[in-house]
């Protein structure tokens, strides 16, 4: 297995390392058939005095799928805890859908409703001042409901996937008032195609 440690804004010491490796070697301890690579990356805001958080990112990849965490607080060491306890139950709930080739109970529920053109309301786009980060990954086309499941595995609000139908790039996102939401282009007659997933099982606020 291989697991490559990152930094920004910190020194990635010996001993820090070292409690990196324990933390995520014993998290993952029951799941080294599935896990390929694990990417660690460990960040500090640039002004601890104004922001103190700390976060510590997870990113395993297991058999060409992603399962990731993210967790943030006062202490970098805490900070590593909360997510190795994470990835743990991450890496758990992907071996047991593996193992089950079900469907996952959020999706029983679905409606075909037109996604609304207005995502963001009144309030005017804005870009980020900077690009900070910048990843790359492999796209191979999936269902929708593949792509439910790789959404919550990665510990996101969306997941940008290659719907297996259609050949075009689609967005899955996790709705405020409950539910998903699949985004797909504008076709040929200006209509935009678009469902709804209700969240049989979660809610959200």
């Amino acid at each position: 297995m291989k697991l490559v440690i990152q930094g920004k804004n910190i020194e990635i010491t010996d001993a820090l390392r070292e409690y990196v490796h324990q933390k995520i070697e014993k998290a993952i301890n029951h799941f080294q058939t599935l896990t390929t690579e694990v990417d660690v990356h460990l960040s500090v805001a640039r002004n601890p005095r104004i922001n103190p958080k700390q976060t510590a990112e997870v990113t395993i990849y297991a058999n060409g799928t992603v399962v990731r965490a993210e967790e943030s607080s006062e202490n970098l060491y805490a900070s590593i805890d909360l997510v190795a306890d994470k990835i743990n139950r991450q890496l758990r709930k992907y071996k047991e859908k593996r193992q089950s080739h079900q469907p996952i109970r959020t999706t029983e529920a679905v409606s075909q409703q037109p996604i609304t053109t207005e995502l963001v309301g009144n309030r005017e786009p804005e870009l980020p001042q900077e690009v900070v980060r910048t990843k790359y990954f492999a796209m191979p086309p999936m269902t929708v409901q593949e792509a439910l499941e790789q959404l919550e595995l990665v510990d996101h609000d969306f997941y940008m996937f290659r719907n297996a139908e259609t050949g075009e790039i689609n967005v899955i996102y996790e709705r405020n008032h409950g539910g998903y939401g699949v985004i797909q282009p504008r076709n040929g007659n200006g209509h935009t195609n678009g469902k709804l997933h209700n969240k049989a099982a979660h809610s959200t606020t």
